[in-house]
């Protein structure tokens, strides 16, 4: 057994606190708020928003057992439903050496869910009609304009352009340099493309000499296209991508953790990212002290360089549920946030892979949409969507029972079993079906 376990128990923790909005659902239709919490939003308990309380209550023992069992070394986990926080909680640890305890406001390296964020800063300058979804991306970025595809040995022109619309939804046929081996990915990997002590536009210059994978709108394959979207955000806006972030999603809407680095006032609160152990276990894998998140960054990646709170990206996600708007700021229309997040790659490019099959799941403008639901599906799925991070983080958001659910941890290689876990426990507290009483 690690040292740091027979002390896990009194360094588990359990605290509350409220993030939501007030936007989603009808005073009237809300029933009585518990408390308020440090933002001064509402809390509420599991029966008043039709979820089940011992189920809800179980999570905690599932979430310990996880950590017991050095699945994850702390988690944070938050359920809000109908606009009202009814659980944020803490177990384990933030740093299993320093027995520094995980707590509810515990900041995390969020990598790709930082896409979706990423995502909304592009529909809203499509919204300004400084951009179109079907823009061909060269239109804008100069340099990607003459890029080649690889088919059989040779660089061809492309079928068509490239499109924003591409790039959202991940059909541009970028790559990662990761998630395939192809003679592409060498190249990428060569020219370290998503060098962290380069600039976005130094990483368009290295894309524009590597030719594609594959044709645009062909094939759906995980990539850089995000960090291309920032790329696009600074040169139509005229804004550093970081500087766009803070002044137009940020700040409206109170993200107060939310960023590119940990300042030096907060690394007391950001947690150590862990990784398996040779011989069992948890080892370090990126220490706060020694982290490229805790020194200001220089490639402001969209696609996976943000760190969060479970606040922050509650008050994020709470925004989309809500038709892109909280506590009285709009970031986007209503009918922006029902394209963002209904399915935009077709059917014969299904099923998506990323490592194994993503059965019954399409992929929206920045988030995963679920476009069926199977036999061994959790009831009320159809229509989530949602993402990852590469060290475990995950959220999802369910439009017709109004669920929003946050599971956060460290851990690299990317481990899905916090998610996996919390997520059918959160459905199968439902008591009262939202879309079934819309029916």
């Amino acid at each position: 057994m690690h040292p740091g376990q027979a002390l896990l128990a009194s360094f588990l923790t359990l605290t509350t606190i409220t993030i939501l909005a007030k936007d989603t659902v009808p005073a009237k239709d809300r029933g009585p708020a518990r408390d308020t919490g440090p933002s001064g939003l509402p809390l509420a308990s599991p029966e008043s928003v039709g979820l089940d309380a011992s189920k809800i209550g179980g999570l905690k023992a599932r979430m310990e057992s996880l950590v017991g069992a050095d699945k994850a070394a702390g988690i944070v986990w938050l359920v809000a439903r109908d606009g009202r926080v009814v659980q944020h909680e803490a177990v384990g640890f933030a740093d299993r050496e320093g027995k520094k305890a995980m707590r509810p406001d515990t900041i995390f390296r969020i990598y790709s869910m930082s896409k979706p964020i990423a995502s909304v800063a592009v529909l809203m300058l499509v919204e300004e009609q400084k951009i179109g979804l079907d823009d061909p991306v060269a239109k804008h970025i100069d340099e990607l304009a003459e890029v080649k595809v690889l088919e059989n040995g040779k660089e061809v022109a492309p079928r068509r352009p490239m499109t924003v619309r591409d790039l959202l939804r991940h059909t541009a046929g970028l790559t990662y340099g990761f998630f395939s081996f192809s003679r592409v990915d060498a190249k990428y990997l060569a020219a370290n493309v998503l060098d962290n002590e380069t600039n976005l536009e130094t990483m368009i210059n290295k894309l524009s000499s590597i030719p594609l994978l594959y044709h645009p709108g062909e094939r759906w394959h995980y990539s850089v296209s995000v960090d291309v979207l920032g790329r696009l955000v600074e040169v139509v806006s005229g804004r550093r991508f970081d500087r766009f972030l803070e002044e137009r999603i940020f700040r409206p809407l109170d993200m107060v953790d939310s960023g590119f680095h940990v300042p030096p006032e907060k690394i007391d609160r950001f947690a150590t990212c862990y990784g398996p152990a040779a011989k069992g276990g948890l080892k370090i894998v990126d220490h706060p002290s020694t982290s490229r998140f805790a020194r200001p960054a220089k490639l402001h990646s969209g696609g996976g360089g943000l760190v969060s709170t479970a606040r922050d990206y509650l008050r994020f996600a709470q925004m989309l549920l809500n038709g892109g708007r909280l506590e009285g700021k709009r970031l986007l229309q209503p009918g922006t946030v029902a394209d963002m997040t209904r399915n935009h790659v077709d059917e014969s490019l299904m099923p998506l892979k990323l490592g194994s099959p993503m059965i019954n799941t399409g992929f929206g403008l920045g988030v995963s949409v679920q476009v069926a639901v199977g036999e061994t599906d959790s009831p009320g799925r159809l229509g989530e969507h949602g993402w990852s991070g590469a060290a475990s983080t995950n959220f999802w958001i369910s439009p017709r029972e109004r669920i929003i659910g946050i599971s956060l941890t460290q851990h690299r290689p990317f481990s899905a079993s916090v998610a996996n876990a919390f997520r059918p426990l959160v459905y199968e507290a439902v008591v009262e079906s939202r879309h079934a009483a819309e029916r």
